[in-house]
């Protein structure tokens, strides 16, 4: 092959009580990119659609470019030349891993093109350069569902120890999308850098109980530990309309609800896809009633991950 596009999934992480350690995969939106080798040895971006201008050209400040600059070295075979077009179909500072997208997306596309040398477990460290890159701290909880599919648990950074986990066949995501803006560096700002441990102690709990509600599976277990004592109640104050939203989410079935990393998203999970569609339209509502318009997206949770699209 001499030209790939690829396309990588949005991600929704922390999940409620999981901050920082959980993440799962949708089915839209996401990020497409199209690589084209090139006889000019190095990577360059040629052009980037749908992001107003905003985001670099320059591959080695780009989270796509990093992506595969590191991947490349790390294989030896800098003499390559690549052209890239990143092809940006989420808004950016959604908190549905915009980044991370772009990153899986490149890191993906060129292991495809040069046959697999690489296994997809050992993609993930080059698609975290893309995360630190773009907020300063490559972390793993988007890139990880993104690259792996599924719903993900980040144990451990050093060393990197990540979980791919069951989830029920039939539970389904909504993403909200209120059109403001949530930068990623104010969302950690304003956190507080101790926590009492009574709440460290719900959190803990609620954290085990989402785990095995997902594999066991038991829907009102999820339900019952789908609570963000810690993160929630701080970054909340960030989304207007935020606890409106939510009870629209609960009251028309959601089994919980929160935001989507650091926001303004929000997730809501339910059983099935024509609850999931209610409840989009509901918390929709909750927005459009202050005059705050929204994009939404309902999917069940992707499992599989970055996939080959036709050229």
């Amino acid at each position: 092959m001499d030209s790939i596009r690829v396309f990588a999934p949005a991600t929704v992480a922390n999940v409620a009580c999981g901050f920082d350690i959980f993440g799962f995969a949708v089915d839209n939106p996401g990020d497409q990119i199209t690589l084209t080798t090139s006889d000019e040895p190095g990577v360059r971006i040629v052009d980037i659609i749908g992001d107003g201008g905003r985001l670099p050209r320059e591959a080695a400040r780009n989270t796509a470019g990093i992506a595969i600059q590191t991947y490349l070295q790390h294989i030896d075979r800098t003499d390559i030349g690549l052209d890239i077009v990143l092809h940006k179909q989420m808004p950016l500072g959604s908190g549905l891993g915009s980044s991370a997208a772009s990153a899986v997306a490149g890191v993906f596309a060129i292991n495809e093109l040069l046959g697999r040398p690489l296994p997809i477990l050992k993609l993930l460290p080059f698609a975290m350069e893309g995360e630190r890159v773009a907020c300063g701290s490559a972390h793993a909880d988007n890139v990880g569902p993104s690259l792996l599919g599924g719903f993900v648990v980040v144990r451990s950074y050093n060393p990197l120890d990540v979980i791919k986990i069951e989830t029920p066949a039939t539970l389904f995501c909504t993403l909200v999308h209120p059109d403001i803006e949530v930068n990623t560096k104010d969302a950690r700002f304003i956190l507080k850098n101790e926590v009492s441990l009574k709440n460290t102690i719900i959190q803990m709990g609620n954290v085990a109980g989402l785990i095995a509600g997902l594999m066991t599976p038991d829907y009102s277990l999820i339900s019952r530990s789908l609570v963000d004592v810690i993160i929630e109640p701080v970054r909340a104050i960030l989304i207007p309309e935020f606890n409106e939203a939510k009870k629209a989410a609960i009251d028309n079935g959601a089994l919980g609800c929160s935001i989507s990393g650091s926001g303004p998203s929000m997730f809501a999970l339910s059983r099935d896809a024509q609850t999931a569609e209610k409840i989009g339209v509901a918390m929709q509502q909750a927005f459009s009633a202050v005059g705050i318009t929204s994009e939404a997206y309902v999917s069940e949770i992707n499992r599989q991950g970055p996939r080959v699209l036709p050229n």
